[in-house]
């Protein structure tokens, strides 16, 4: 019974983990390394955070993709292009950029803590 219950806890772990680990080919940058690409043309800026919190505050040129709507919207954006993603905090952008790579999207940046690191 103990061998069990130490699976169980070892499944949860991982899974925890899973959660806040990078995801691999995923690039993580700072705000300011972001602010220096802002007038690139060939990035893409998606915020996945929610209409409301969008509306509240947001940065050009960031276009508003909801993290929920992401998988069926992918067909607005250009795989072949860089894009770079952003939340509040960093953990939606995270699985948005998980969302992203499994749709085939190569080059992918998460804004390391988000919109709550903007400054």
């Amino acid at each position: 019974m103990e061998i069990v219950q130490w699976g169980i806890i070892a499944i949860v772990v991982v899974f925890i983990v899973s959660r806040f680990m990078p995801v691999k080919g995923v690039t993580q940058m700072t705000v300011q390394e972001v602010k220096n690409k802002l007038k690139d043309r060939k990035v893409q800026f998606i915020d996945v955070r929610t209409p409301q919190e969008y509306k509240t505050n947001h940065q050009k040129p960031f276009k508003n993709i909801p993290l929920h709507e992401l998988p069926n919207r992918c067909n607005e954006l250009d795989k072949q292009k860089e894009v770079v993603v952003i939340c509040q905090s960093g953990m939606r952008s995270m699985r948005a950029a998980k969302v992203l790579k499994k749709q085939g999207f190569g080059k992918i940046t998460n804004v390391k803590g988000g919109m709550g690191a903007w400054l």
